[in-house]
């Protein structure tokens, strides 16, 4: 057999599988948050690919020096005790590179957090997104226009996502802006993202919710300044309201494409309070519903959870099988 065989195949997959990795979102950022984020993978990973290196090359070469030769055929080797440095080291060595790692990813999930340096100085732009059966609603208060299923933002400026839900929980997320951030259904959450390169990026829903959870994808469209105004400025002058009747059977759809409108849905149905309107004052969650009358009605049109089918625990029971099942514990 050719022993440089699987040495070839393993060199041939690296060159098949690597040119994979530039497709990768999360490793090809386009916002400050999600190069935060992907700076933190990468250094993670050689972090990790160097405890494999000294690990393997030990390996090899504890193999290599003490294997069994045919020179200390019978050779025994003297009972060691152990060496106290030896295992002061690897203790050690161990605990500062999880107590690294945890500085790192503690800094980057603060940073993630709060709005880019970069953007500090800026108003953000806020969007409320708010999710319902298997789609996104995404409400500009600032333009006073509302689109369904995309959503488009100028680069270069920071906007801050307002998050909820009219049913299950769903999660944003657009890889190559930003990490994800959960939508609630009483209570709001912040997402900020920015952009720096005019393009098309995909978002989605990164939280399993039900049998339309995979159609949850949408497109976030980074676009210039001035093509962000134009766009604005178009839909005011061509798309349609929005109105109350409208958005409850929009709320009752499934699944429904692309949708601009010239209002809001937040002027007849109001988001829930953030977080700290759900907290009592001594530090314990409310036992109340959040938010306002009409979220809570609207949230109604699709409770939490909506069953998609019938499970084999909603089955009618058969007293046949009940018996056999019996007969069977009875052994």
């Amino acid at each position: 057999m050719n022993k440089k065989g699987p040495l070839y195949a393993l060199f041939l997959s690296l060159i098949l599988l690597l040119p994979g990795c530039s497709s990768i979102a999360v490793l090809n950022p386009k916002g400050p948050a999600a190069r935060t984020l992907s700076d933190t993978i990468i250094l993670s990973i050689v972090v990790m690919l160097g405890v494999l290196a000294v690990v393997y090359i030990l390996y090899v070469f504890v193999l290599l020096k003490y294997r069994a030769k045919k020179s200390n055929e019978g050779y025994i080797p003297p009972h060691e005790e152990g060496n106290k440095w030896l295992e002061a080291i690897w203790i050690t060595i161990p605990i500062i590179i999880v107590a690294f790692l945890s500085v790192v990813t503690v800094k980057t999930t603060v940073d993630v957090e709060n709005v880019a340096a970069d953007y500090k100085d800026q108003k953000p732009l806020v969007i409320y997104a708010s999710s319902s059966n298997w789609k996104w609603h995404f409400s500009y208060p600032e333009e006073g226009i509302e689109t369904v299923n995309y959503v488009n933002i100028p680069v270069h400026r920071a906007v801050e996502f307002r998050l909820y839900s009219f049913g299950t929980i769903s999660s944003l997320w657009i890889p190559q802006l930003g990490g994800q951030k959960y939508a609630m259904s009483d209570m709001l959450t912040t997402l900020h993202l920015s952009a720096d390169t005019v393009g098309s990026y995909v978002g989605r829903n990164a939280n399993f919710n039900g049998k339309g959870f995979a159609h949850m994808e949408f497109e976030a469209l980074a676009m210039t300044d001035a093509d962000y105004q134009e766009w604005v400025k178009d839909v005011k002058e061509t798309a349609g309201p929005l109105s109350e009747e409208e958005f409850k059977n929009l709320l009752e759809m499934e699944h429904v494409g692309r949708k601009t409108y010239t209002n809001t849905h937040l002027s007849f149905s109001p988001p829930p309070g953030d977080h700290g309107d759900h907290m009592g004052t001594n530090g314990t969650e409310k036992d109340t519903d959040n938010g306002n009358t009409e979220h809570q009605d609207n949230k109604e049109i699709h409770p939490s959870p909506a069953p998609s089918s019938e499970t084999e625990f909603d089955s009618v029971p058969n007293p046949e099988l009940d018996d056999e099942s019996a007969t069977h514990e009875g052994h």
